[in-house]
């Protein structure tokens, strides 16, 4: 027998899960509201910075700022009710992060260098769990059926549970941060990795 079996798997089975819908990135000019959004600031041509939240446009003289904050501040900031320091970023010069429209995938990745335009922050689609090299700390969605759950981060590698599941503990965005400032360990939840994706 030369010729191997067909892989009744190769496309999306009915059971696999949707992918959650993509990050876009849209630039703070646009009319969105930014309190507590994630941003990435930056210059076109020189690079990104992320893991950045924002406050309200701020207008001096007839320049408009983003007051851009760590996103570990922000955190802080709103649990303890405590002010942090937030430089003000030009306008021009912040990106905001957006949940989009899911897509119809146009089937697996190309294997190799994928290049980018470095006129605008890129963002890669939404990646399986079980095909990353390491998620700890990493921004994580949680789909079950048509319900993402966001703003939660990997709290350890891929493991075999109780169960024979191959998962992932997350715990929620907040309860992560606290763990950092406080020393608190977080409350965190087993996820079977089919149902986690990086973000």
């Amino acid at each position: 027998m030369s010729n191997p079996l067909p892989d009744p798997f190769a496309d999306r089975p009915d059971w696999a899960p949707l992918p959650p819908r993509p990050v876009e990135i849209v630039p703070a000019t646009g009319r969105i509201e930014l309190r507590g959004r994630r941003v990435l600031v930056g210059l076109p041509g020189l690079g990104w910075r992320g893991d950045l939240r924002a406050d309200e446009r701020v207008v001096q003289g007839s320049r408009t700022y983003v007051p851009v904050i760590p996103e570990h501040e922000w955190y802080r900031a709103e649990s303890e009710q405590v002010e942090v320091f937030a430089p003000l970023v030009p306008v021009e010069r912040v990106w905001v992060e957006t949940v989009g429209e899911r897509r119809s995938s146009g089937g697996p990745s190309e294997p190799g260098i994928r290049l980018v335009s470095l006129d605008v922050p890129t963002r890669r689609p939404p990646t399986p769990v079980f095909e990353a090299d390491a998620v700890t700390g990493r921004r994580v969605v949680h789909v079950t059926g048509a319900t993402e759950q966001r703003d939660l981060r990997a709290v350890t590698e891929s493991y075999s549970g109780a169960d024979g599941d191959i998962c992932v503990r997350v715990a929620p965005e907040l309860e992560w941060y606290r763990w950092a400032w406080r020393g608190q360990a977080p409350t965190t939840m087993e996820v079977p990795v089919h149902l986690l994706w990086l973000e």
